[in-house]
């Protein structure tokens, strides 16, 4: 037992020596993190950006307002050597040019950071002579690419809600074109106008159906048939058209509503019913300042008989203005509310001029009015 033992306490102890002997010989001087870079090692240069976005958190941007500049997917080596971001500014005519660059410096010391910036927001702070004479403003990257740009106007907003009552005579499409009274008190108001686009003809087909009475309360010396066509017809199908009975020399009842039952096997002879599909747009019409527009529009409550409301917020220019942004006109502004977006002359010339034709010879509604809210 005693010479067991003894074996086992000197494989115990050349074990120990033999470990320690093992680690002794990996360890060095320099053991550690590896360095991504040479002890010496510096890097001075610019980066590249590909993404940039000019805004001032509103629809016009005028020049007095604050700009911001949202800058991403930006190479900068790593976070750590993004040094500093350098706006340089040169004009060309009325266009305003924001060149960034990235200024790096990175050194040997060690950045847990990607080298990917993902984005940053920078708040641009122009000067008045800078701003001189200037309608569009852009900004592009290293390899002279334009990225955004915005135009820039001079003047003043207002926003304000007001209602213009459509007449029921808007729900006959046979009125069309049809508009609001443009004048109150002598004075222009925005308005209302419906067109009417184009007809398409189609034909529903249609059989009559025998229906029986079940439970008579009058009894009639003579009786009529009386055909109940249907409220809504289906084009894609032959539409089964009950025949009742009524009596034919009083208004009494025949028979309760009920208690008719219908013979689908018993139909007469096919019949066409010719049909028309009116398409028609209603437009929203306003005399604005000579080179105005919508910074917002909004429409609610929109229905025939009915007061309508508007909010818009409407840029008037200032005198010294020299630029015009997108209008449907030099003095007028024309909103589909059919299709919910402006019309402005950039694609729909054709259209406006046939919209500015059509009013004149638009008939106006009897019982129309604009009113500001209280």
């Amino acid at each position: 037992m005693n010479r067991l033992c003894s074996k086992y306490m000197i494989f115990g102890l050349l074990w120990i020596v033999f470990a320690v002997a093992f680690f002794a010989g990996c360890e060095k001087n320099t053991d550690g993190p590896l360095n991504v870079s040479k002890d010496d090692f510096s890097y001075d240069d610019e980066g590249f950006f590909a993404y940039a976005r000019l805004d001032s958190g509103k629809a016009i941007h005028l020049s007095k307002d604050t700009l911001y500049l949202d800058m991403g997917k930006m190479y900068t080596f790593s976070n750590c050597a993004l040094k500093s971001i350098d706006l340089a500014y040169s004009k060309e005519d009325s266009v305003l040019w924001i060149a960034p660059t990235l200024s790096i410096h990175a050194t040997a010391e060690d950045c847990a950071a990607p080298y990917y910036r993902p984005d940053t927001t920078l708040k641009l702070s122009l000067q008045s002579e800078q701003m001189a004479d200037i309608g569009v403003i852009k900004v592009k990257n290293d390899a002279d690419t334009a990225l955004d740009s915005i135009i820039l106007r001079r003047g003043s907003l207002s926003k304000d809600t007001f209602y213009i009552y459509l007449d029921s005579s808007f729900a006959d499409v046979q009125a069309y074109p049809l508009r609001t009274k443009d004048k109150k008190q002598g004075k222009e108001v925005p308005s209302v106008l419906r067109v009417l686009d184009s007809l398409t003809p189609r034909v529903f087909y249609w059989r009559t159906m025998k229906s029986t009475c079940t439970h008579r309360v009058d009894m009639c010396k003579q009786t009529v048939a009386d055909t109940i066509y249907p409220s809504s017809w289906n084009i894609n199908d032959t539409n089964l058209v009950p025949v009742h009975y009524a009596c034919a020399d009083s208004d009494s009842v025949y028979c309760i509503n009920s208690k008719w039952e219908n013979d689908s096997t018993d139909l007469g002879s096919l019949q066409e019913r010719p049909d028309t599909i009116w398409h028609y747009s209603t437009y929203y019409t306003e005399k604005i300042p000579e080179c105005g527009a919508y910074g917002s529009f909004a429409v609610s409550s929109y229905a025939v008989g009915n007061r309508v409301r508007f909010i818009r917020e409407l840029f008037a220019p200032d005198e010294d203005e020299k630029f015009c942004g997108p209008n449907s006109k030099k003095d007028w502004m024309v909103y589909n509310l059919s299709g919910n977006r402006m019309v402005v002359d950039n694609d729909s010339v054709a259209i406006l001029d046939s919209l500015s034709k059509i009013w004149d010879k638009a008939t106006v509604a009897p019982d129309t009015l604009i009113q500001k809210e209280k």
